[in-house]
């Protein structure tokens, strides 16, 4: 997923764009309404996150020129709390409105909301070697065996065969998977992906999930 954050404070940009992604998103940042704008012509995304506020264009006036030309989710992130605001944004065409200060784990959540109601629907069917997942039916198996799989469990698994061969970081797992902020202190994902391999990857041959040490996870089948 492809994000474009306009966002003139340049703290709250850069916290925004590592953020995002750690938590496995592309992020372009536009500190003000025309760098934004020229990025959006450049550029193909799949949401915006937008700063009402901006040197330039300002949020307003981006988002018109934007619902002119397409109809991306835009998540307007600004202090302007007042009722008219936010009736104004959404009356523009914007999709959502966040207020700062905010949490970064609502922010990911609304991130997940918005890219569901896009257009792309979720796999129903993962195949990766011997191993398959029959979301709807919530039924995993390997080399043909039935693996009984915690809600937990599967849910990760379903990430992992999602986005096979993609390295994925212990802070995107938590954030997806237990949809809260990663603490280093804390070895949920160590231990959740310990007992995943247990069940879908230690009585089989070739072994499909992978750690890149310093970075995370990965699943795909290796030669």
């Amino acid at each position: 997923m492809h994000i474009l954050v306009v966002e003139d404070e340049h703290k709250t940009a850069d916290y925004l764009s590592k953020g995002l992604s750690e938590s496995g998103y592309r992020v372009e940042v536009g500190r003000d309404g025309y760098e934004a704008w020229y990025l959006i012509e450049e550029c193909e995304f799949d949401l915006i996150i937008l700063d009402v506020m901006l040197p330039g264009l300002d949020g307003w006036q981006l988002l018109k020129r934007i619902r002119r030309r397409s109809q991306v989710p835009v998540l307007f992130l600004t202090a302007r709390d007042a009722v008219e605001y936010r009736v104004k944004g959404l009356e523009l065409g914007a999709d959502d409105y966040l207020i700062k200060p905010f949490s970064f784990v609502e922010l990911l959540a609304r991130v997940r909301t918005l890219r569901r109601r896009g257009p792309v629907r979720e796999a129903e069917y993962f195949r990766v070697a011997d191993l398959e997942m029959d979301v709807l039916r919530r039924r995993v198996t390997r080399q043909g065996e039935r693996i009984g799989l915690t809600n937990k469990e599967f849910a990760l698994l379903e990430l992992f065969l999602d986005r096979e061969g993609e390295v994925l970081s212990r802070t995107y797992i938590a954030s997806r998977v237990w949809q809260m902020n990663f603490d280093s202190d804390t070895n949920v994902v160590e231990v959740a992906v310990r007992r995943l391999r247990a069940k879908v990857d230690d009585a089989y041959t070739p072994k499909l999930i992978h750690t890149e040490r310093g970075m995370g996870y990965v699943l795909e089948a290796r030669a």
